[in-house]
């Protein structure tokens, strides 16, 4: 064989040599095509605002690796939907190009309770925004620190600073209403709604004691006040006065009461 090469003149083995790297070359790339899909495209469809689950299989299925990217949350959209995907819909892009995707959270992220106590309630309310809490209850209490945060509860117990807290949870301030210790005429309540009534002894100073609902009642909010402890006048028709930070028990109903009926409960 060595002697067919050497036999011939140099040129036509030179050919030769360029003919074969030629045909060598052409074979590797036409391979490569074929391993890469070379020229082969899809158009990416959109995603966004599906849920996340759904999202996945449907790449898939149109030929596309998926990888979540991200995991953020957002209370502006749906729990565990696609927020983002890279790249953008309706993008050319070859075949088996993987989508990266960004989801909103199917959990809602715990996040630590600000510290509130001694702070202005303006203050504290800026707060809560910048946390990414709501204000629930105010309950006013009388102290010398007048206007400012006394006690943070969640569910209607206490809860200190750092403490792990759902993003979006309502946190209930107690707020001091100062130390006047003039006596407060007693509010007319019977025929306002609860919730009224609270604003109104909350601003008062009075606090809310018991709460005596009738068995029909689910929405306590919207329920009616028929009766009040104390209430507005006495047996002789005065006025009644109580202090600052006493207690008020209300009777509520689902419908409106006469209060001269409810004699005969």
């Amino acid at each position: 064989m060595f002697k067919f090469i050497t036999d011939k003149p140099f040129w036509v083995n030179l050919l030769a040599a360029f003919v074969l790297a030629f045909l060598l070359i052409f074979f590797v790339l036409q391979m490569l095509g074929v391993m890469t899909n070379h020229g082969a495209y899809l158009t990416v469809p959109s995603v966004v605002g599906k849920k996340t689950d759904e999202a996945v299989k449907f790449l898939e299925s149109k030929g596309f690796e998926v990888v979540i990217k991200d995991s953020v949350y957002t209370d502006t959209a749906k729990n565990g939907i696609v927020l983002k995907q890279i790249p953008d819909p309706n993008s050319t892009v070859k075949i088996n190009r993987t989508v990266l995707i960004t989801v909103n959270r199917v959990t809602l992220p715990m996040i630590d309770m600000p510290a509130l106590e001694g702070k202005s309630l303006n203050f504290a309310l800026e707060i809560l925004k910048r946390s990414h809490l709501k204000l629930g209850d105010t309950i006013y209490r009388p102290d010398f620190m007048r206007g400012s945060v006394l006690e943070q509860l969640f569910r209607g117990n206490k809860i200190t600073s750092g403490s792990k807290i759902p993003w979006g949870s309502r946190v209930d301030l107690v707020i001091g209403s100062g130390l006047n210790q003039d006596p407060i005429l007693v509010p007319q309540m019977e025929g306002m709604t609860f919730e009224e009534a609270k604003i109104l002894l909350q601003e008062s100073g009075i606090l809310l004691g018991a709460v005596v609902a009738d068995p029909d009642v689910v929405d306590s909010a919207a329920a009616f006040i028929w009766k009040q402890s104390p209430p507005r006048y006495d047996d002789q028709k005065e006025p009644v006065y109580i202090q600052p930070g006493q207690l008020m028990d209300l009777w509520i109903s689902k419908e409106m009461k006469n209060v001269i009926d409810t004699l005969n409960f």
